[in-house]
């Protein structure tokens, strides 16, 4: 797994062969990368990053200059690996949070800039998942969701869906938080 850009760009870190977590591939992660660029500038922000596995996107996001990081993580393993990442980036941008996710977005008062998720392709709940980032209010004005799913769900309906990108076999779903029109 390695850093694409920022800070950090090109830094490597060998994932155990025990894992049973798929990081996003750089070509994908590179890629979706690529068009968040059109909407949001990663200087400065809070980021929020569910479903970590790895920690590649956490990674990704504090090289690229993320003010505050939140990776959520369940797996005891996964989490202590991120740990170890971000101590040998000697950075302290990123807090990594070992729980449920959706007890995790339950309980958060706090908004963020940005919000990737890449649950596992085969959770039950998949599909209700960027209806509970909204429902709770975990995204700012303007904010950004990156949904990552397999091909099998389409949220080209669902509320605040801006575009679809596809790499492979890794699709991502784009919303967009739209500011509240002031009178």
């Amino acid at each position: 797994m390695r850093i694409i850009t920022g800070i950090y760009k090109g830094r490597h870190f060998d994932i155990p062969r025990t894992f049973k977590a798929r990081p996003t591939t750089d070509f994908a992660k590179e890629n979706i990368f690529n068009v968040l660029t059109r909407y949001i500038d990663f200087e400065g922000i809070n980021a929020l990053d569910l479903f970590s596995g790895t920690g590649s996107i956490s990674l990704e996001l504090v090289s690229r200059g993320c003010e505050h990081v939140v990776s959520v993580e369940m797996d005891r393993d996964h989490h202590r690996f991120i740990t170890d990442c971000l101590k040998k980036l000697d950075t302290n941008v990123c807090l990594p949070l070992r729980g449920d996710v959706f007890r995790y977005i339950k309980s958060c008062k706090q908004q963020f800039d940005f919000i990737f998720a890449d649950p596992p392709y085969a959770l039950k709940e998949l599909p209700t998942i960027p209806g509970l980032i909204f429902e709770k209010d975990l995204l700012k004005d303007d904010g950004i969701l990156v949904f990552e799913h397999g091909k099998e769900h389409d949220f080209s309906d669902a509320p605040y869906f801006v575009e679809h990108r596809c790499y492979g076999s890794v699709n991502f779903s784009i919303f967009r938080k739209e500011a509240k029109a002031s009178l």
